[in-house]
C-alpha cells in the first residue's frame, strides 16, 4: 500500500537537507538557470549528437529518447525562439533516420539489479566501386521505434509525446499512439494479476515497464484527438494504476523496488532489489497525467497527488545525501554502466512535472523547488567540466567521479537543470 505521508513531513525533511549545504550556489534566478541549460544543450548537441543516426553517440536507444525528452522539455520552458527553432529541426531528424539504425538490442540484469542494455549497430559499409558508403537505412532498424523491451518503447513514446507538445506535429502523436498499441501486447498472458512484461520474452514484470506504461497512457488520455480514444487511454491509465499501487512493488518504505518474483503457484512478490531512482520518478509523471485526465473527465481521484507526493518524499530522503540525489551504483567511486546514468534525471524530470502540478500542497512544492535547485547549483558549481561544461555522473563532484561525462550523465544531469528552469 502507498503511505500518504503529510506534506509537512515532505517540506520539514528537504529542508533540512537545505541546511547542510556544502557549496555557495551560483544560479540564483530563472535568467541564469536558463543561460546554464542553454549552454549545456550546445554541449550535448555539438559533442556528441550525430545527424546521420539522429542518436547521441557514447548513450544507448532507451538513453536517446530520454535525451529528446529533455529537449523537448527545454524548448516547453524556456527555449528562445532560435533555439526552438534548431530544436525543432532535430526532433524531425530523429524521428526519420533513428527508427532506420539497424541495431540489436538485449539487457540483463546483475545481482545488485542494475540493467545493462547492449545495442549493436551494423557497421557502415564502403562500396569501392561506387566510391560511397552504403547508408543505414537499406537495413532493417527499430522501424516505429519498436523492440523486444517494453520499456524502451515507453521511453520513445513519451519523447514523441513531448515532441508533439512543442511542435503540434500530428505524426509525433500518432507515432506515440502506435507505440502504445504494442506495449499494450505486452499485457498479456496475463501474470501477478495485471500490469506489463518487460520484454516479449515475457519473462519478467517490473516497476519501470509498467510505470511507462501508466504514463504513456494517462499522457494519450490529455492528447488524443477524439473523445473515445481519450477515455480509452483514460480507463486504461486509472487500472494500471490500481494494479500497480496493489502489485507489491512499494515496499513498507514507501519507495519502489525494481520488479517482482513469480512464484511457483503464480502469485508474485516484491523481489526487494535496488531502490533506483528512475523507478521512483515515471510514476510521479504518470500520476500528474493521470489526474489531469481524470480532472478533466470530470472524475478526478483525490489520492492521487497525494500518493506522488509520499513517493516523492521516501525517494528524497532514500538517496539523497546532504541534500543531493545519488544513486547507489555511485558509491565507492564506482560507475552505474550505460544505463544508470540516465536514472537521477528521469527521477528529476519527473519531480519536476509534479512540482509545477497546481493541485499538490503549497508547502511541498516549496521543499520540492528547495530539493530541485539545490542539486542544479550543484551539478553547475561540482559537476561541470570546466571549458567544455560536460557534466558528469556524480552530482556533488567531480565531474570525472564514476568516469568520464557521457551523452548519458550530461543529459540526466540536463534534465535537473531544465527543472530548475521551471522552479525558479
Amino acid at each position: 500500500m502507498v503511505r500518504i505521508l503529510s506534506a509537512g513531513s515532505l517540506a520539514a525533511r528537504a529542508l533540512v537537507f537545505m541546511s547542510t549545504k556544502p557549496f555557495t550556489p551560483e544560479a540564483t534566478n530563472k535568467a541564469q538557470y536558463t543561460a546554464n541549460t542553454a549552454s549545456a544543450v550546445n554541449t550535448l548537441q555539438g559533442q556528441w549528437y550525430d545527424d546521420f543516426d539522429g542518436l547521441w553517440n557514447s548513450t544507448g536507444w532507451w538513453n536517446s529518447a530520454n535525451l529528446l525528452t529533455t529537449l523537448a522539455d527545454f524548448a516547453l520552458d524556456a527555449a528562445s525562439d532560435a533555439e526552438k527553432s534548431e530544436l525543432t529541426s532535430v526532433f524531425a531528424n530523429t524521428f526519420t533516420n533513428a527508427q532506420k539504425v539497424a541495431q540489436t538490442a538485449s539487457k540483463v540484469v546483475n545481482a545488485a539489479g542494475l540493467v545493462t542494455s547492449t545495442y549493436t549497430k551494423k557497421p557502415l559499409t564502403f562500396d569501392i566501386n561506387n566510391n560511397n558508403l552504403t547508408a543505414r537505412d537499406e537495413y532493417q532498424g527499430f522501424a516505429g521505434f519498436i523492440n523486444n523491451f517494453y520499456d524502451d518503447e515507453g521511453w520513445w513514446a513519451l519523447a514523441w509525446i513531448r515532441a508533439f507538445d512543442v511542435t503540434g506535429t500530428a505524426a509525433y502523436l500518432a507515432m506515440a499512439e502506435s507505440i502504445f498499441a504494442d506495449m499494450q501486447t505486452g499485457a498479456t498472458p496475463a501474470s501477478c494479476g495485471g500490469g506489463i512484461w518487460w520484454s516479449k520474452d515475457h519473462t519478467y514484470k517490473n516497476a519501470i515497464a509498467n510505470e511507462l506504461y501508466l504514463a504513456v497512457a494517462a499522457s494519450l488520455a490529455n492528447r488524443a484527438n477524439t473523445t473515445a480514444a481519450r477515455a480509452s487511454y483514460l480507463s486504461t491509465a486509472a487500472s494500471q494504476w490500481a494494479w500497480f499501487k496493489a502489485s507489491g512493488m512499494i515496499n513498507s518504505q514507501g519507495t519502489i523496488n525494481d520488479g517482482l518474483t513469480i512464484l511457483s503457484d503464480g502469485s508474485c512478490v516484491n523481489n526487494n532489489q535496488t531502490v533506483w531512482s528512475y523507478n521512483q520518478g515515471v510514476v510521479l509523471g504518470g500520476l500528474v497525467e493521470l489526474h489531469r485526465a481524470q480532472q478533466t473527465a470530470g472524475s478526478a481521484d483525490s489520492t492521487l497527488i497525494p500518493a506522488a507526493a509520499s513517493i516523492a518524499n521516501a525517494a528524497i530522503n532514500k538517496l539523497s545525501t546532504s541534500g543531493i540525489l545519488h544513486e547507489s551504483c555511485e558509491a565507492g567511486g564506482g560507475n552505474c554502466g550505460g544505463d544508470g546514468p540516465t536514472f537521477k534525471g528521469v527521477f528529476l524530470r519527473n519531480l519536476h512535472y509534479l512540482q509545477q502540478e497546481p493541485t499538490l500542497d503549497a508547502s511541498t512544492a516549496r521543499a520540492l523547488k528547495a530539493y530541485i535547485l539545490q542539486n542544479a547549483d550543484s551539478i553547475w558549481a561540482t559537476d561541470r567540466v570546466s571549458g567544455s561544461n560536460q557534466l558528469g555522473l556524480v552530482w556533488s563532484g567531480p565531474p570525472t567521479a564514476g568516469g568520464s561525462p557521457t551523452a548519458a550523465t550530461h543529459g540526466s544531469a540536463m534534465d535537473c537543470l531544465v527543472a530548475a528552469i521551471a522552479a525558479a
